[in-house]
């Protein structure tokens, strides 16, 4: 009879990779939780938990059976034609199929006969006897040993001296508990057992037995000194960060990436506060900040105004009575950072960012596209061209001057240590060269928006940059063909074609997005691939997804896109005045007449114009829609040349009565060629006055 425990894996193991052990703890416990469930040993959503420390991956899982439950299996055989002779008799081949499924001639008789598809076949009935705990436990270590999303993999030889095995670490023990009992299963050269380590140099004892699946967490915490549980220590983690700096009236710099990377690291975290020279201090803040996190994994701590102090927090792995070296040892440990980020900074501004940009002729962007220095010349053309647009004079002076110098920075020593802080360093050595406040923006700027969520650029430099410098990317790697398919982006041509679409809607930026793609691709040489319409397929694509994520429905989307505005910057008026005209009592009746109107439109064989003979509005139905239209439509026009695209749509409501007794009582496709040219140009004058805002057709259910 099955009975139900708890049960415990546990995976003891050399130093995990720290970036990659949350992602390890998690695919462990969900894969080997999901090859019990496919086995019948759990409920279909079994309790799980998981455990990732620096030395371990485990998970327990809730109410796992011993064994599963038998099931009944019905098999196809064969075609009856092909099992059985015509006097009824089994075939040879019938014979053998049943041989191979362990029966015989015995079963013969009670085969099932049942029609599959146009003719019977012969099904055979059992029961397959369910999968044991210790069966069904080694094939899910098994499979979710090999899903693990493993960096990089090592080999290594197992105690024999002889076998090889691969994964990505040595693994030294494993552990399966059911309940309280063993569970036999062996992977990796290893049996599993009930014997697992503590922390490496705090464990009470040098092995801990554990008494049962249950147990586990305290043991480890109370006997091996380790929090096993990867989200229970980096909250430790983040309460002890929170309250060492509270004590100096500072808070920890705030960064998860971080904060994932050093829970990863220790098994008993003890937060201690270090400090380093105040003189540091005079180099930027972001070098410091950098340095701090990226080298040492430290949290540099910040006053109320957010800038950096001398003082920072280490989580070590130890808690010793006396903390005192390890904090000496940590502060001995940064400050040859700090010191090569101060020289780096020192030497960097004996040159001015200018005299470095006759040097990125020498540094290759791309093979096909040439070196930095040819792209900077493409960036500052596309710049001027915008610039020219927004605002000319001081503004085309300011973007060019920028534009020349953004990618300077890429030759300092700091940039070269750090390219986080390109952009960046070059708006500290701007400042340092004299230059005004608009260009040291413009070139740290010039990079943004970077990532989902991020600030756009300040100032209006920084934007005609940041737009140039997009748009120089996305018209050059496109014009060579290399375009982002399926998940495959390299040059991060979706993030950069997101990023102009937020500054031109979000910053309601009077340009033709046309235009812009057209100003690009003249930059490069006449040799270079012409993809314009290409690229502008991909920027539409990438502003329909934009505007989704704002809030707006599929529909809303459609109707506005699909109206080809000029100007991006309007559309978020055009989206609201769409969804404004939605609630409308006229708005379904009116979108649906202005779909059955396109149609027409298309299906026509004659080229039709908005053009109207009054003489020959024979109906009284067409004569009050074209009365109406002369009403209405100048009325609409006006609201939008106004920029009113709420009140534009509103006054269409009015069509709604005239629009639906043309239909009921007027043969648009009349014998008359005249006649049905006529009243073709009634429905194209319709047409258009309807669709200046949006495609109203889209609206239609």
């Amino acid at each position: 009879m099955s009975t139900t425990r708890n049960l415990l894996v546990e995976l003891f193991v050399e130093e995990l990779p720290p970036k990659a052990l949350k992602k390890l703890g998690e695919s462990f416990a969900r894969d080997l939780a999901d090859g019990l469930r496919s086995q019948g040993l759990v409920p279909a959503a079994p309790a799980v938990s998981s455990f990732a420390s620096p030395r371990r991956l485990a998970v327990h899982v809730k109410d796992v059976a011993s064994a599963a439950s038998d099931k009944s299996v019905s098999q196809k055989l064969m075609p009856v034609s092909v099992g059985l002779a015509a006097d009824g008799q089994p075939t040879p081949a019938l014979l053998k199929k049943l041989a191979a499924l362990g029966a015989d001639a015995s079963v013969v008789p009670t085969l099932k006969r049942q029609l599959d598809g146009k003719a019977e076949a012969l099904f055979l009935d059992s029961v397959a006897k369910g999968a044991t705990l210790a069966a069904a436990l080694q094939k899910s270590i098994e499979e979710a040993l090999a899903k693990l999303p493993i960096p990089k993999v090592m080999q290594y030889q197992l105690a024999d001296g002889w076998t090889s095995v691969n994964f990505v670490r040595p693994a030294h023990g494993l552990v399966a508990l059911h309940g309280a009992e063993v569970v036999p299963v062996s992977v990796l050269g290893l049996q599993a057992g009930r014997v697992t380590q503590g922390h490496r140099f705090e464990a009470a004892t040098a092995q801990i037995e554990l008494r049962d699946a249950d147990s586990y967490a305290q043991q480890l915490r109370d006997e091996g000194a380790v929090i096993a549980g990867f989200a229970e220590r980096r909250a430790d983690i983040a309460r002890q960060l929170d309250a060492a700096a509270a004590g100096e009236g500072l808070k920890p710099i705030e960064d998860d990436a971080l904060l994932d990377e050093v829970t990863a690291l220790v098994e008993r975290p003890n937060v201690l506060l270090c400090q380093f020279e105040s003189e540091f201090l005079d180099v930027p803040q972001e070098c410091l900040i950098l340095t701090m996190k990226a080298n040492q994994k430290y949290f540099p701590l910040l006053d109320a105004a957010g800038k950096l102090t001398n003082r920072f927090l280490v989580v070590s792995n130890i808690r010793p009575a006396d903390p005192s070296r390890v904090i000496g040892g940590n502060e001995r440990v940064v400050r040859p950072r700090l010191a090569d980020a101060k020289f780096f900074f020192d030497q960097d501004r004996k040159k001015t960012l200018a005299s470095r940009v006759p040097g990125l002729a020498k540094v290759v962007y791309h093979n096909k596209l040439g070196t930095q220095g040819e792209r900077v010349e493409r960036v500052r053309t596309i710049a001027r061209a915008i610039a020219g647009q927004l605002g000319g004079g001081v503004l085309v002076q300011h973007a060019d001057q920028a534009a020349m110098l953004a990618k300077a920075d890429l030759l300092t020593d700091m940039v070269g240590e750090f390219p986080e802080l390109q952009g960046v360093m070059g708006a500290y050595y701007a400042r340092h060269d004299g230059l005004p406040e608009a260009i040291a923006f413009a070139i740290e700027d010039h990079y943004k928006p970077r990532f989902a969520g991020d600030e756009l650029p300040r100032g209006d430099a920084g934007i005609v940059v940041a737009l140039a410098d997009k748009l120089e990317t996305l018209a050059g790697l496109f014009g060579i063909g290399q375009v982002p398919t399926g998940d495959k982006d390299p040059f991060a041509l979706r993030r950069h074609a997101l990023g102009l679409i937020r500054m031109l809607v979000e910053r309601a930026l009077p340009l033709n997005t046309a235009e812009l793609v057209s100003v690009a691709f003249h930059a490069f040489a006449p040799t270079h691939g012409q993809a314009q319409a290409e690229l502008a397929f991909f920027l539409r694509e990438r502003l329909v997804g934009y505007l989704r994520e704002t809030g707006y429905t599929a529909q809303e989307v459609e109707a506005v896109v699909e109206a080809r505005p000029a100007l991006w910057a309007e559309i978020p008026k055009r989206l609201a005045a769409v969804r404004a005209f939605k609630t409308l009592p006229e708005a379904e009746a009116l979108a649906a007449a202005n779909k059955r109107v396109g149609n027409i439109l298309k299906k026509s064989d004659e080229s039709v114009a908005a053009v109207v003979d009054t003489a020959r509005l024979a109906e009284p139905a067409e004569q009050a829609l074209f009365e109406a239209l002369q009403s209405v439509a100048p009325k609409s026009q006006a609201a939008f040349e106004a920029g009113d695209y709420t009140g534009s749509l509103q006054l269409l409501a009015a069509l709604r009565t005239p629009v639906d007794a043309f239909f009921d009582g007027v043969m648009v496709n009349a014998e008359d060629p005249a006649l049905r040219a006529n009243r073709l140009g009634l429905l194209a004058q319709m047409h258009a006055a309807m669709n200046r805002v949006a495609d109203l057709s889209k609206l239609a259910s």
